[in-house]
Parts: structure tokens; sequence; C-alpha cells
């Protein structure tokens, strides 16, 4: 299954409900939590979150990008928040946070930066319901998709089905109707996608078409 989680990162913040109700054909809402620390950049924290489930029936997909997520994760598991991803290289206990969030109710994902391994993932797969690769260094949008980034994915993917775990494998960044294919064949199957939706006149028919991208890639189709 392909699903498309549009980045509000992309959207107007001025006009953040309208553009909400512009991606109502997508899976999810990638809502990017920046602290101007982890990452040189700055976005909005739990309040805003918030409000967002409460104007919107899509599940939130919350990618903390954040210094110690330890703290502040599992303040992020609220009605509305389908999973709460947290970054591997900002966290002293990963296992601690996943388990936290599950026993809350709310799906853990953990997060690697191009420059991470994945060796530290791999050790504790179980816990986890997603991983996110990323695919562009985190923290801006509008940047260039990294295919040096496939083997991670799959790795990744082969781990969990010698595992028989239930594993949503998502990548975020410079995904386009060109990029999600690959990705998609290197055993993804959740897509953030930023500029490429909001940057277009019709943004839910570039859903449509996204998803259709992925749908008729090779590696979706042996899967």
């Amino acid at each position: 299954m392909v699903r498309i989680h549009p980045s509000i990162l992309s959207a107007d913040f001025v006009n953040l409900e309208r553009d909400l109700e512009k991606i109502a054909t997508a899976d999810g809402v990638h809502v990017d939590i920046m602290d101007a620390h982890f990452v040189p950049n700055l976005t909005f924290g739990l309040p805003m979150v918030q409000r967002i489930a409460e104007v919107t029936e899509l599940p939130l997909d919350v990618h903390l990008m954040i210094d110690d997520p330890d703290t502040w994760a599992h303040q992020y598991a609220i009605d509305g928040v389908e999973s709460v991803t947290f970054h591997a290289e900002a966290t002293r206990d990963a296992v601690a946070i996943a388990r936290e969030l599950r026993a809350r109710g709310t799906r853990a994902a953990i997060a690697v930066k191009p420059g991470t391994a994945v060796e530290q993932v791999l050790e504790h797969l179980p816990e986890f319901d997603m991983v996110l690769v990323m695919t562009v260094e985190p923290g801006f949008g509008g940047q260039a998709f990294m295919p040096e980034m496939m083997p991670k994915l799959r790795l990744l993917r082969g781990r969990a089905d010698d595992l028989g775990i239930e594993l949503a494998l998502q990548v975020d960044g410079g995904i386009t109707d060109d990029t999600l294919p690959i990705a998609a064949a290197a055993g993804a199957d959740v897509f953030v996608a930023g500029s490429a939706v909001y940057g277009h006149p019709d943004p839910a028919g570039r859903i449509v078409a996204l998803r259709e991208s992925g749908m008729l890639s090779p590696g979706s189709l042996e899967r």
C-alpha cells in the first residue's frame, strides 16, 4: 500500500486550515516540529498540533526534529495523532520512548538522518511501528532527493520481513513522481511530500498522481 503524507511545512501557515482542506485525499498529515537546536529551523510546538487535530479528520504524523525527545515525545501522543516520530540521533533511550508512545495509544516511529547508520535501529526493530529514512538533511523543505539512502530501506525491509513484523517505512525529502517509485522499489510505503503537493495548483490531484506512481513501481507490485 502506498500512503501519501503531505508536509504542512510547505503550506501557508496563515491559512493552514484552508490548506489542510486542500489535501483531504491524503492518507495523513506530516507535521514537522523543529526547535532551532536539533535542526537550524523553527516551526511550532504542541499547541499548534492540538489545534491542527481539531480542524482536520486526517490522522497526524508528527515528526519531532528536536533535542531531548525522551522528555517531550510522549506529550504529542494526543487524540488525532496517529504516530510520533523521534530521531535516533537525539534520544537517550529509543526503546523507552517507543514503549511509552505505544502505551499511550500512538504508533512509535524512529527517524535516521542521511549520515546515520541503521544498525542501532535494526537491533530493536520490533519496538517500532515505523522507521523514517530521511532522503534529505532534515530542517528545510525543497531539497533534492538522495538516492544513496535506498540501501537503508532495503536493509530495513529485509530485516522486517525476516522477523515477520509489520513495519511501515517512510521517506521524507525530495519526493516527486520520479523519485517516489525509486523509494517504493527499495521498500518504502509511506511518502512525505511537501512542495510536490503544495507547489501545485491542484494539491488533491497531485496526491492521487503520487500514489499512482508508487503503485506502478516494481517494488510495490512485488509486495
